[in-house]
């Protein structure tokens, strides 16, 4: 069918579920126009990094790809908001105008050569060159961004504002690949026979440690993280992006784990004689600049990525599976079944005593508030089926330790890194799950890096709490 390439983005975008668009002017214009006549709702944003940012808590929120854009002079900008969901494992599409070749390496006005800034923080970083490219590298943008450990793309259109591709017309056929239209799109299973020598690593352990990570989350391998802990009665840790995997009023859950930490948690890791890494980066972060646990300590590893078995921390056996179905393997191959042992209780001594240190802090009536008493108030509101938004410093460490998520329905997502993302993001978040409450935690002056986008919630009508 022949169409413009504008015509054929938008209903791309339609074809894979996509709500919202979030973009700086000016990019796409026509393009804009046929959304709109889609049904996709366009958030113009104050500055690039807060659309990178709204399109990745979007992502998060939902396990749907989540669009930015902006035009060429705006296109080092957008690439500077990808660290976050970069860092944070999401898949957001970015897409960028970029003058035409005539104009390249001859000092054009506000052209800079900022294809090479996307590099460091995507998986997937082409140039658009004409209109019959767009069907091919369109489509792999998705698979890209919702495949394996999901991550930021970024497509460069031709022309300023990639009017030269947009504005141009061919022969184009919509193809919608369901399977990529969320994530995890794919689910590897794991080689078998590593399965079971884990099961067996496992069941000889006399003190095992479960750490989570954002992995189990993307997943959505929380039930099976649980069942798996409840048979072998093992102690469950998780890193911040792992937060929610258990609720915290479970008897196995230990906390966060690593340097934005519970103590408690950590002192467990350290204790364990096996660590269980479940999707989890084994970065500094959340072990404490790789001092938990410590080194020496037998690890197995279960990741979707095989580059990540064995970074950090040798492994007795690794797993390269998606999170969920490599849980579910292991547990058909266990044979032994506990309903208590020691050091489970072991375990959930520490944590009482942790609980007993913080919960004055989280009764203290002192004014002004104490950030703990704060977070009491916030887990005693959050709904069941809430989503909680929080920044890094100190935001991310209050949050991370001392808001308990108590319903499984609840999600937990926070900064990878950059202060200030959580009050965009969460507003993203709220585009994607609309009917759920969004609630922004943020603290060290981040709400003031992106306050304009007050006026961007107030003229679409965005309601979170922050």
């Amino acid at each position: 069918m022949r169409m413009s390439g504008a015509r054929y983005i938008a209903e791309t975008f339609k074809g894979y579920g996509v709500s919202h668009v979030f973009f700086v002017e000016a990019i796409l214009r026509r393009g804009l126009v046929e959304m709109e006549a889609l049904g996709i709702n366009r958030v113009l944003t104050h500055s690039e990094k807060a659309a990178a940012y709204m399109a990745d808590g979007y992502a998060r929120a939902s396990h749907r790809p989540g669009i930015c854009m902006a035009q060429s002079v705006g296109g080092a900008n957008l690439a500077s908001g990808l660290q976050d969901p970069y860092l944070g494992l999401s898949p957001v599409i970015a897409m960028t105008g970029r003058k035409p070749p005539i104009a390249q390496h001859r000092n054009a006005y506000q052209e800079i050569d900022h294809h090479a800034m996307f590099g460091p923080v995507t998986k997937y970083n082409v140039i658009v060159e004409t209109i019959e490219q767009l069907p091919y590298l369109l489509r792999q943008a998705f698979r890209e961004a919702t495949s394996g450990a999901p991550g930021p793309v970024h497509l460069d259109l031709q022309g300023y504002e990639g009017e030269l591709t947009a504005l141009a017309e061919a022969d184009l056929e919509v193809i919608v690949e369901d399977g990529f239209t969320h994530s995890p799109s794919v689910r590897p299973e794991p080689d078998m026979a590593c399965v079971r020598e884990a099961a067996r690593v496992i069941e000889d352990a006399e003190r095992p440690v479960i750490v989570a990570g954002g992995g189990a989350t993307a997943s959505s391998a929380g039930r099976e993280i649980v069942e798996l802990a409840e048979i072998l009665s093992i102690p469950v840790a998780t890193s911040l992006n792992g937060k929610g995997t258990i609720v915290e009023t479970h008897p196995l859950s230990v906390g966060v784990v690593g340097s934005y930490s519970r103590w408690c948690a950590n002192q467990i890791v350290l204790e364990a004689d096996l660590v269980i890494f479940i999707g989890s980066h084994t970065g500094d972060q959340v072990t404490n600049s790789w001092t938990v646990p410590k080194a020496g300590t037998p690890v197995i590893q279960i990741d979707i990525d095989p580059l990540e078995l064995g970074r950090s921390y040798p492994n007795r056996v690794g797993l390269m599976a998606d999170a969920k179905v490599a849980v579910r393997r292991l547990i058909e191959c266990m044979d032994r079944r506990y309903t208590k042992n020691p050091w489970a209780q072991r375990a959930q001594q520490w944590v009482q005593k942790w609980r007993e240190e913080i919960e004055p802090f989280r009764n203290s009536n002192t004014i002004p508030i104490l950030p703990e008493r704060l977070c009491k108030e916030i887990t005693e509101f959050l709904p069941s089926n809430a989503i909680l938004v929080s920044d890094t410093g100190f935001a991310g460490l209050w949050a991370g330790t001392t808001v308990y998520l108590t319903h499984p329905d609840q999600l937990s997502i926070r900064s990878a890194g950059s202060l200030g993302w959580a009050f965009p993001a969460s507003l993203g978040a709220k585009c994607a799950e609309p009917k759920r409450p969004v609630v922004c935690f943020t603290g060290d002056g981040g709400f003031w890096y992106h306050l304009t986008e007050l006026e961007t919630a107030s003229r679409r009508d965005i309601k979170t709490v922050g």
